[in-house]
């Protein structure tokens, strides 16, 4: 288990971006190094507490996915190693928890796939009978799986706002439709495959968000985090009902305890208690162990 990490602090390369969760860093003219922190966002703010081993949690995850997942669609991972990139004294803060990637041109588009009915597609259904557009049909009940996975597309928001559901016209007219189609049917591909893994293995992914990005030649890759606890939702399935938000792997946990709080939802969010930080971690590392049978030790 790596050490606790806010937040990185490497100065032997130039420093690009600070996310919610991730620092990004130059590596020449074609490379990132992206520092997965223990960070955790909440309700779009980033918590002041860290969570114990998140970040490698979600560094371990990605790559079991990218590895998983690479015949789909090409993605952004290389075969450099992130303690080759940085001086010495700084390996400790990237071992276990930062990845080398090719430096694509991202595509501003979070590409959103729901195999179920929860959280705000949820309550844009009990709304509209519709999630983002796409109409559904009447009857259906809080997490229920849906008929078939529908893309629902959100447009990037600057660090500290809401990330905007938007509409699958939207992104035609944003990016192209050629490109719009493509990055469609390559998440829908891409939810179908992961969940039928993680069913396997007891694990219900009930949405999911993308994130694509073009190289030189144009060519569409995946990159960013990939379904991961805090990309997607992940239910138990031995504990799955319809009718009720069933309980989680993933961050929501935290979030149903901060919606217990007297919290408006902008900075600064409320500290977390130690037990919920603990319960936190071990369900971040239970997620890891079910889908990859990596030792949570």
């Amino acid at each position: 288990m790596t050490s606790v990490l806010h937040q990185s602090h490497i100065t032997s390369l130039p420093l690009l971006a600070r996310g919610k969760v991730r620092d990004m860093y130059a590596v020449g003219e074609d490379k990132l190094l992206i520092v997965t922190s223990d960070r955790l966002s909440a309700f779009d703010v980033v918590l002041d507490d860290p969570i114990p081993g998140k970040g490698a949690v979600l560094t371990a995850l990605t790559d079991f996915w990218l590895k998983r997942l690479a015949h789909v669609v090409p993605n952004h991972a290389t075969d450099v190693a992130a303690e080759d990139v940085v001086a010495p004294e700084e390996r400790d803060q990237v071992v276990g928890r930062a990845v080398v990637v090719k430096r694509l041109k991202p595509i501003l588009v979070e590409a959103v796939v729901r195999g179920y009915l929860i959280g705000s597609g949820w309550k844009d259904y009990q709304e509209t009978g519709a999630v983002c557009g796409i109409a559904l049909p009447a009857g259906l009940v809080q997490a229920q799986r849906l008929p078939e996975p529908i893309f629902t597309p959100a447009a990037k928001a600057e660090i500290g706002a809401h990330d905007e559901n938007v509409s699958f016209a939207y992104v035609e007219d944003a990016i192209g439709a050629e490109l719009a189609a493509r990055i469609r049917d390559v998440s829908i591909a891409l939810y179908n495959e992961a969940s039928a893994f993680a069913a396997e293995r007891g694990i219900i992914i009930a949405d999911t968000k993308f994130e694509f990005g073009l190289d030189e030649d144009g060519t569409l890759h995946l990159m960013d985090e990939v379904l991961t606890p805090d990309s997607s939702r992940f239910w138990p399935a031995d504990s799955y009902r319809e009718g009720t938000s069933p309980p989680s792997f993933d961050k929501q946990f935290v979030r149903d305890w901060l919606e217990t709080q007297p919290w408006d939802k902008t900075a600064p969010a409320p500290r977390l208690p130690k037990d919920i930080l603990e319960r936190t971690a071990a369900k971040y590392r239970e997620a890891l162990d079910k889908l990859t049978g990596a030792d949570a030790a």
